[in-house]
């Protein structure tokens, strides 16, 4: 019998038993970084607006500091960009994702047992 086996992991950063930081608000702010825009971020994930703006707000509340700084709109309109807390934490996720991927790559034994 042909089955595709395979490990998954997510991790999430909890604060006082609270989810804090995920795979879904990494992408997030990965969104805002690219577009400058919470609201082309939360379309490119398929959020409302008002929920990636909840998921901004706990991170700028919960956090250090804040990860995200909007300005508001005018004649050249409103937009949203990483603080530097903002990209130390996506750079430390990502670093800490891919330590995490290395580990389950080389237990590859696992799978062949299962």
């Amino acid at each position: 019998m042909n089955r595709k086996t395979e490990i998954r992991i997510s991790q999430w950063v909890f604060i006082d038993n609270i989810k804090f930081f995920g795979p879904g608000r990494y992408e997030l702010l990965g969104h805002i970084a690219q577009t400058g825009s919470i609201s082309k971020a939360a379309s490119a994930m398929g959020l409302s607006y008002k929920k990636a703006w909840a998921m901004v707000d706990a991170m700028n509340t919960f956090g250090n500091s804040p990860y995200v700084i909007t300005q508001k709109g005018g004649s050249h309109g409103g937009g949203a960009v990483l603080t530097e807390a903002g990209i130390r934490v996506m750079e430390a996720y990502k670093s800490f994702n891919e330590r995490l991927l290395e580990v389950v790559k080389a237990e590859k034994e696992l799978l062949s047992v299962i």
